[in-house]
């Protein structure tokens, strides 16, 4: 079995100061891929320091205001991760960030190591493209608001996912821990897992399997998640992420890695890539999206 930092942390379990989760470099045994869930009360504001890393704020339930480099942006953010997408704001390394919320929330800070300098920057809720991937049962919804070249980073990628009830996500399994210029890079990954409630307001569950990709591959576990929960993958094949019906399932993946272009380029397992080629004659799932990004606010015109 693999040794070294574990790889799925129950909600609660990777804790620190005023974050429900705090994954860094350090406690997870990589290098670049770092993510906190910060909760505010009404009017709590909380200051860090971006260090050597780049951040993005990304509200989970509320809103907030951000500053960062002497900017301020004031972020509307939504009543849940299944409500709608969230608008949010880049920090670079080396600024000091203020999250402050008058009526309190949580919010993913989502980091990488980086080398480059980039300003602090806006990213409204209108700009993220919503992408519905897959078929059949194994449809989703990626909201790729801080996806390779949709949002300028120097390592830093996320997207959050939904899948409906009953559905297979990131599957095929794929990974994406060698370096194959055009065809594969490599990244570090964290999944931060949210499950819609039933109709009773009762909890619901979900499954991440990761399988070794080789000799040397600290990736294999099969976990049930549950809200709050994080799995983290440095290498291997990852998926499926299982939603158990009458459940949508959220997760934010957050990556980064050492390739000098900042690409999320992957390679399903040969055992099951032949999936994709159903896709094509198969509806994607009824029930996506789950919501689209607003409209961007229309120019006043004379």
């Amino acid at each position: 079995m693999p040794t070294g930092p574990r790889l799925h942390l129950p909600a609660g379990t990777a804790a620190s100061g005023p974050y429900d989760l705090a994954v860094s470099p350090a406690t997870a045994g990589w290098t670049y891929a770092s993510l906190r869930v910060l909760r505010l009360g009404p009017g709590e504001r909380h200051t860090f320091a971006a260090g050597d890393e780049e951040w993005i704020v990304l509200p989970l339930a509320g809103g907030c205001v951000v500053t960062a480099d002497g900017e301020t942006f004031a972020l509307t953010g939504r009543r849940d991760v299944f409500a709608g997408v969230s608008d949010f704001a880049y920090a670079p390394r080396g600024a000091e960030v203020t999250v402050a919320s008058a009526g309190g929330g949580r919010f993913a800070l989502a980091g990488a190591r980086c080398g480059r300098r980039l300003p602090a920057r806006y990213g409204p809720a209108g700009g993220v493209p919503v992408e519905l991937r897959g078929a059949g049962v194994c449809s989703r919804q990626v909201n790729n608001f801080a996806a390779a070249g949709v949002f300028a980073a120097d390592r830093l990628i996320a997207v959050e996912v939904l899948t409906p009830g009953g559905n297979w996500s990131s599957y095929p399994p794929h990974k994406h821990d060698a370096s194959r210029p055009g065809e594969e890079s490599r990244l570090e990954e964290i999944y931060y897992y949210e499950i819609a409630p039933g109709p009773s307001g009762a909890p619901g569950i979900g499954y991440q399997r990761v399988s070794p990709s080789g000799a040397g591959s600290r990736s294999d576990i099969l976990a049930e998640v549950r809200g709050g929960d994080a799995v983290l993958i440095p290498d291997g094949w990852h998926g499926p992420a299982m939603a158990t019906p009458g459940h949508a399932m959220y997760y934010l993946n957050v990556m980064a890695g050492p390739d000098p272009d900042r690409a999320w380029l992957i390679r399903d397992h040969p055992d099951h890539a032949w999936l994709r080629d159903t896709w094509p004659d198969t509806p994607v799932d009824p029930r996506l999206p789950l919501y689209g990004a607003p409209a961007a606010p229309q120019e006043e015109t004379t």
